[in-house]
């Protein structure tokens, strides 16, 4: 076993993460990291330092294990990744849900059967999307009118948000996952807007009659009182933008995946069947974590050869995880029949995202309607001139131009 102190060499400065917020390719430093030290001392964008991990099996057994802990990240005075958290609830919030009695309302809306999103519907307002690219003129951006479009229109009408405010709230939420730039004081007075917004809005219900999830929250809370208006408040504000960034993060950069392999988009059209495997490859393959999932030790122990202390943070890099050549044969190649493939996208085992069903039923009914409506689509500049933005927790393009 090492020790904290014997994994670096004295007075070595930290390699610090993260090591990209780029998603045209993984980071080959955490490649690297995961071939030569997969439990990696690095330094974080608040100043701290954590452990990184960068294997498959050393992921899951973070994400199985208990005793690394999320809940105790969720305290103020705890470590942190990037800028300390303003609110416990901000990200513990499955678990607040919870206690409260609230957490099954959000596993309906976002299950397997989605009933504010049926599968017509959603193709529609891609169709629409793409549309209104296509009126305004080539080159046309996939990721404002395609990815950024579905994912604003998906999580309005699952939440019951109006649409027309949907590119305030995205403001918001694309300054909230950003990284680095914003001041503390810029990312709390802009959450408060986002805050705000909630509490006025599910204020002015009708009580018995829910515009979406947020209101039925709001009801049912009501009687049982589980949580303070701020936190239902703060959050309703987490579901949107954690799920309008993830799923417009996701689309986006799997997007750019499918147009730099015409072959593959033909092969589906040809094939349509074969569309739900190649999601997910396209989740396995795609780099969409700008940071990584922090996790708390809560005992001394061991972890990969290292120990590691009481208090500590370990974040994961999924993203590394699933490029690990111990769990994917080539993982480096883009293969859409690849099976089994399970990958550690959305976590792994009580870790698992409560959003999987949603991104991967509606990300299917997207790109089925991408490939089927713009047969001719490609990019219009070369993979490497695509711009992104910097500095974001979720990694998106800053435009994707294409033409048709």
């Amino acid at each position: 076993m090492t020790t904290p102190q014997a994994s670096q060499a004295p007075h070595t400065p930290l390699p610090h993460y993260p090591f990209s917020t780029k998603g045209d390719r993984l980071a080959p430093e955490l490649g690297e990291l995961r071939g030569r030290c997969p439990v990696a001392r690095v330094s974080t964008n608040s100043g701290g330092e954590a452990w990184l991990v960068t294997g498959y099996e050393l992921a899951q057994h973070v994400l199985r294990e208990r005793r690394f802990a999320r809940s105790v990240l969720a305290d103020p005075e705890g470590p942190a990744q990037d800028t300390p958290i303003l609110a416990p609830e901000l990200l513990d919030a499955m678990n607040h849900l919870q206690r409260a009695g609230l957490r099954d309302e959000v596993l309906k809306a976002l299950g397997r059967n989605q009933p504010e999103l049926p599968a017509d519907w959603v193709a529609e307002v891609t169709r629409e999307g793409l549309d209104a690219m296509v009126r305004e003129g080539s080159p046309g951006d996939l990721q404002r009118h395609f990815a950024e479009w579905v994912a604003a229109q998906c999580m309005c009408r699952v939440l019951g948000l109006p649409f027309e405010d949907h590119e305030w709230l995205a403001v918001r939420a694309d300054l909230d996952l950003t990284m680095v730039t914003p001041t503390q004081e810029e990312l709390a007075k802009n959450w408060e807007e986002i805050r705000v917004y909630m509490h006025e809005y599910m204020a002015g219900r009708t009580p018995g009659r829910p515009r979406g999830l947020v209101d039925r929250l709001a009801d049912l809370n009501e009687s049982g009182r589980g949580l303070t208006d701020e936190q239902l408040s703060n959050i309703v504000s987490v579901l949107f933008v954690s799920g309008y960034e993830d799923f417009a993060s996701f689309l986006g950069v799997a997007a750019l995946n499918l147009l730099q392999r015409p072959e593959v988009m033909d092969a589906v059209r040809a094939r349509p069947e074969t569309l739900p495997q190649c999601v997910e490859e396209l989740l396995r393959y795609s780099v969409v974590l700008g940071n990584a999932i922090p996790r708390f030790v809560t005992e001394d122990m061991e972890l990969g050869g290292t120990c590691v202390r009481e208090g500590e943070m370990v974040l994961l890099s999924l993203d590394a995880a699933n490029y690990d050549p111990a769990a994917f044969a080539d993982p480096d190649a883009f293969d859409p029949s690849r099976s089994p493939n399970p990958h550690l996208r959305f976590g792994y085992g009580r870790h698992h995202c409560p959003g999987a069903h949603l991104v991967r039923r509606q990300s299917e009914t997207a790109f089925r309607v991408l490939l089927d409506h713009l047969p001719a689509l490609r990019l219009a500049v070369p993979a490497e001139e695509v711009p992104w933005h910097p500095n974001r927790m979720a990694i998106m393009p800053a435009g994707l131009p294409v033409t048709w």
